[in-house]
Parts: C-alpha cells; sequence; structure tokens
C-alpha cells in the first residue's frame, strides 16, 4: 500500500507539472502572454508542492532546501541593491512580492533548481565534489538559456541589456556551494521527479527562445 501511495504521488505529480508548463506554453502561444506569465509564481508553487509531496514532507529531506533558498535569497539581494557577484540588474513585476528588491520565488527557484541539477547529477556520480561540480553547470546552462527570455516576460534585465561573465560565474559559484551543502545534508532524493521539472522548465523557455 506505501509503495502503491509513493508511485501515485510521484505520477500524479509528473503530471501537473508538465500539465502547468504545456499549458502555459499553448496560452501564451495564443495570445494570452501578460496573463499566464503572471502566474510564475503559481508554477513555481506547484513544482515546490509536488517536491514536499513526492518526498513525504520528511524533515530531513525538507530542511536541506532551507540551504538554497537562503543562499540564493541572500546572494540576489546584496546582487540587486549592491552589485556584488551578478551585475548590474533589476527585478521585474511577474516574480510575485520583494523583499528588498527581491521576489521571495526567487529563492524558491534557487531552491527547486538544486533540487532538481542535484538530483540529476548524483545519478551520474557518488563523488560529493563532483556530483556539486556538475549540479552548478546544469544551472548555469539553465540561466543562459532563461537570461534569453527574461526581459521579455519581465523577471529581470540587466542595465542596457549586458550581461556580464561574472553573472555566470557567480551563478556557478553560489550553484556549487547550494549543491555541495544540499546533497551532504540530503543524501537520497527522487531523481525522475527531478528530471522532468527540469526538462518542463527548460522546454517552456526554449520555446520562447524562437516563438
Amino acid at each position: 500500500m506505501i509503495s502503491n501511495l509513493k508511485f501515485n504521488a510521484l505520477y500524479i505529480s509528473i503530471f501537473l507539472v508538465w500539465l502547468f508548463h504545456v499549458s502555459g506554453m499553448i496560452g501564451i502561444l495564443m495570445g494570452y502572454e501578460e496573463w499566464f506569465i503572471s502566474l510564475t509564481p503559481v508554477n513555481l508553487a506547484v513544482s515546490l508542492f509536488v517536491i514536499l509531496w513526492v518526498e513525504e514532507w520528511k524533515a530531513e529531506r525538507l530542511l536541506p532546501l532551507v540551504i538554497p533558498f537562503s543562499i540564493g535569497m541572500i546572494a540576489e539581494i546584496l546582487g540587486v541593491n549592491y552589485g556584488f557577484f551578478f551585475g548590474d540588474y533589476t527585478y521585474g513585476e511577474n516574480l510575485g512580492p520583494k523583499v528588498l528588491g527581491v521576489p521571495w520565488f526567487i529563492g524558491i527557484n534557487w531552491a527547486i533548481l538544486t533540487y532538481c541539477s542535484a538530483n540529476i547529477s548524483r545519478r551520474i556520480t557518488k563523488n560529493l565534489t563532483l556530483s556539486s561540480i556538475i549540479a552548478a553547470a546544469i544551472m548555469v546552462t539553465f540561466d543562459v538559456l532563461i537570461e534569453l527570455v527574461a526581459p521579455r516576460f519581465d523577471f529581470w534585465e540587466f542595465k542596457n541589456g549586458i550581461i556580464p561573465l561574472r553573472n555566470y560565474i557567480s551563478w556557478f559559484a553560489f550553484g556549487f556551494l547550494a549543491n555541495f551543502l544540499f546533497q551532504k545534508f540530503n543524501p537520497k532524493g527522487n531523481g525522475v521527479l527531478a528530471t522532468n521539472i527540469l526538462l518542463a522548465f527548460t522546454l517552456f523557455f526554449l520555446v520562447f527562445v524562437f516563438f
């Protein structure tokens, strides 16, 4: 019975992730971009919810998510307000309420991306350092993709539209730190769910690089 519940939670979660992303893609392509993009925080909340659901709400699995959330929020607050790490940029209005210029959901995004990249990379290698390097590289690759559409969706924008190299270097550094600590304190996870979430994220933004 317990194994059946886990199976159902996983596959219902995967269905929900793809349902929200595909619905968003179709809605935007049909001309309802403003409305669907304003629901981005809802989409991130659904992704976080299914992670919590599949992980069965266990503190030893979930508390490590606070690590990338905190790292991401602190780095972004310093970045937005003082120009540290990432360059000169500001957040738009489509990622929800802000704290010191940074949307709360950016911290949640850091937590989700760390969860996904960590659970993918440690399927490749069990070495903590190497796995964290691979995971950080995954996060940087995803950032390269999302940077192409972030201004269009009013997520964030760099001054004069120029993204400095240090943005990607900082993403890698903080991604490595977040993954190293996350994996150190959370040795288990669900690679199937993580892969589906990251694929859904990637497909969504990749579509709008071309359309």
